[in-house]
């Protein structure tokens, strides 16, 4: 019974896939969705590099649920790897004197270009999401080097919400602005120029910073517990 359900499944699905395949096959000029954001994305948004105007802008509420699911992810980890007893100590063996150095050169640098990387995120392949994890992989160095340091909690947290809470507040005044959460109600200025893309450099930093905290914090707690 079990293989003969299994096998109808199959079926289904297959069929399913191969209408949807029928429909809009594979290199066919059929993806007006896409076809639109090429065409119309630099004016509509100001933002040349497409990709981010579709992040950001046309489906901007699909990326507010990601980072929200990392946001989860962090609080679940972090309260199954919180088993350390308050005040316990315990011996930390010293980096190699490469390692070392390398994590007090390359630290600052990396936090800069991952800076960099998410505040030309609607001039250049970027973002967010990869400014912030550059950020959260100079702590990780920091950790593997400088194994004495730690971050601080309370300003990690404190600027994890402070970017989470940018996010939602620029889209509810798309609300208050016009008619849909997350408008780009700002001045899109000259594309190709740093103070471009209305909302969306604004929002490309604020994703930067949440994801970067977050992802360190989830560094710290797995350093802590190993």
């Amino acid at each position: 019974m079990r293989r003969a359900v299994t096998i109808i499944l199959l079926i289904i699905l297959a069929l399913g896939i191969s209408r949807s395949l029928a429909k809009i096959p594979f290199g066919a000029h059929k993806t007006k969705v896409g076809k639109y954001y090429i065409n119309e994305g630099i004016e509509e948004t100001g933002a040349t590099n497409i990709v981010t105007s579709v992040v950001l802008n046309y489906r901007g509420f699909d990326t507010l649920g990601e980072i929200t699911v990392l946001f989860i992810a962090a609080i679940g980890l972090g309260a199954v790897l919180t088993t350390n007893v308050k005040g316990e100590t315990r011996k930390i063996q010293p980096a190699s004197l490469v390692l070392y150095t390398g994590c007090r050169l390359l630290f600052p640098l990396i936090l800069v270009f991952g800076t960099y990387i998410f505040i030309h995120g609607h001039l250049t392949p970027g973002g967010g999401f990869q400014g912030g994890a550059i950020i959260a992989s100079g702590f990780l160095l920091i950790y593997l080097g400088c194994r004495e340091r730690r971050i601080n909690r309370v300003a990690s947290n404190l600027i994890e919400s402070l970017g989470g809470l940018t996010f939602v507040l620029i889209g509810l005044l798309g609300l208050v602005f016009g008619s849909y959460f997350l408008l780009n109600f700002l001045p899109k200025g000259t594309a190709n120029t740093l103070l471009s893309a209305g909302i969306i450099p604004i929002i490309y930093i604020a994703i930067g910073f949440k994801v970067g905290s977050e992802l360190t914090s989830i560094i710290d707690n797995l350093i802590e517990e190993s």
